[in-house]
């Protein structure tokens, strides 16, 4: 049952009518229960089959939902894999992923306090361009980000990072 996000609210306010109507049913017909004014009140018992139906029913779309979701952080591993699989010097995830976490936590688009060390890697303007990048590090595709650290690593090793690296 792959049931999309942007579904999913919907599909919950359908499953809220079936208590709703399982109340409704027990005023029908026979007096099932208590009366207040001219409605039948129906007992608690006629609505636990459908909440518990209901129950189910979440149980299942939220189960859903968390396998697309790790489905789809395993497809995007992947495709970063194979982007990295591609980098220049042997230079290993690991090691650039260490280097980005020390130096911006990870963000592609941090930048220092004073404006002059820019995204993933804090490049300055200067050590971005003579790697091959252009404009604002900060604005670049992370992929791109990842590419032009490798290419400073195999070149430099990790002395463009003296604390990081």
């Amino acid at each position: 049952m792959l049931i999309k996000r942007k579904h999913f609210t919907p599909i919950l306010l359908i499953l809220l009518a079936f208590p709703a109507a399982a109340l409704a049913a027990g005023g029908e017909g026979e007096a099932s229960g208590p009366s207040v004014g001219q409605a039948q009140v129906a007992p608690a018992a006629a609505l636990r089959r459908p909440v518990d139906r209901f129950h189910r029913v979440v149980k299942a779309v939220a189960a859903d939902i968390r396998a697309e979701e790790r489905a789809e952080e395993r497809r995007r591993e992947r495709e970063r894999e194979e982007a990295f699989a591609e980098l220049p010097g042997g230079v290993s995830i690991a090691t650039l992923e260490s280097i980005a976490s020390c130096e911006s936590g990870g963000d592609p688009t941090a930048v220092s306090s004073d404006g002059t060390y820019r995204g993933k890697y804090q490049f300055d303007y200067g050590t971005w361009e003579s790697m091959g990048g252009s404009g604002d590090p900060a604005a670049a595709p992370e992929a791109e980000q990842d590419y032009r650290a490798a290419l400073l690593y195999a070149t430099s090793g990790s002395s463009p990072w003296p604390i990081c690296g």
